[in-house]
Formats: structure tokens, sequence, C-alpha cells
């Protein structure tokens, strides 16, 4: 049984940065992404994986950071909605900008998550259908009931990514 102060060393990269800290072996991966590192775009809403504001990406696969120890992602690939932005002028990803066309944001604080959800299934689907977007975001809340808005987002991005979305 581990004491609560206890720390462990955890390297990782961090949207394209290797990142050393000594970490709190209970720490979860949410806490070191936002109060350690700055990265407050995922949030933080039922800390029980129940709405799904705090996803991220981790080797590809979405997770709820809410539920993950930071040290569980030792050596691996964590990616935030910080991530998505390129260049110096912060173009969008197709993502972020079907959502802006579609105003499938609302209120925007469950939008992290559903961007990020719906950037996973595009790198594994490309040209994935409406009903693999709603599978996509079906474990991500949104109390605005942005969903249809949502959904044509996803289906939007997908036509962006050069595929076409059946």
């Amino acid at each position: 049984m581990s004491d609560v102060s206890e720390t462990r060393e955890v390297r990782l990269l961090v949207n394209g940065r290797e990142v050393v800290r000594n970490v709190a072996v209970r720490r979860l991966l949410a806490d070191f992404l936002r109060e350690d590192l700055g990265l407050t775009a995922t949030r933080l809403a039922c800390e029980h994986g129940v709405c799904g504001a705090c996803t991220v990406i981790v080797d590809g696969r979405t997770i709820y950071s809410c539920l993950t120890l930071a040290i569980s992602c030792e050596g691996k690939r964590v990616e935030t909605i910080e991530s998505l932005a390129v260049g110096e002028g912060g173009t969008l990803h197709p993502v972020q900008q079907a959502f802006i066309e579609h105003d499938a944001y609302q209120c925007g604080f469950c939008t992290p998550g559903q961007v990020m959800s719906i950037v996973a299934l595009l790198r594994a689907d490309p040209s994935a259908r409406e009903d693999d977007v709603k599978r996509a975001v079906s474990g991500n809340l949104c109390r605005c009931g942005a969903y249809a808005n949502i959904v044509a987002a996803g289906v939007a991005a997908s036509k962006k990514t050069g595929t076409k979305a059946r």
C-alpha cells in the first residue's frame, strides 16, 4: 500500500512536448494536466467518468482523465485540445472549425471532450458516418442539448478530412 504523499517520477509526451515531473502516485491525470501543466481546457465536472468533459487522447485512444492516474501514463503520448491549433496564428483543426460552423459549442464546457472524441474517431476512421460520430460522443454529456449540432460538426469534419461521410 502506498503512502498518500508518495511521489514517483513520470516521463510522458504531452501535446508533443516531453514532460518529466515528480507526481503523487494518486494524482489524477486531469489534475496533473490542469494544475501542474496549466492545460486548463481539459474540464473537470463529474469526476466519476460519467460526463466525458475530461476526455483526452492517450496513445491514440480516448480516455477519461478524471479516472486515470498520471503515473499510469508513464512513457505515453497524451494529447489535449490545446494540441490541435497549429502554427503561429493558431489555425483551427477541422473538427474545431466544424464546431464553430455548426454552432456545436453552445456554452463550451463540454466542447474539449467532444472535440477530442471526434478527433480520435476521425484519426481511426476518416470516413466516419453519422452513426459513428454519435457512438464516439455517446460518453460525453452536453447540458445545453447541442447533440444534433455536435453530430453535424463531426460529419462535416469527416468530409473536410478528404473523404465522404455517409
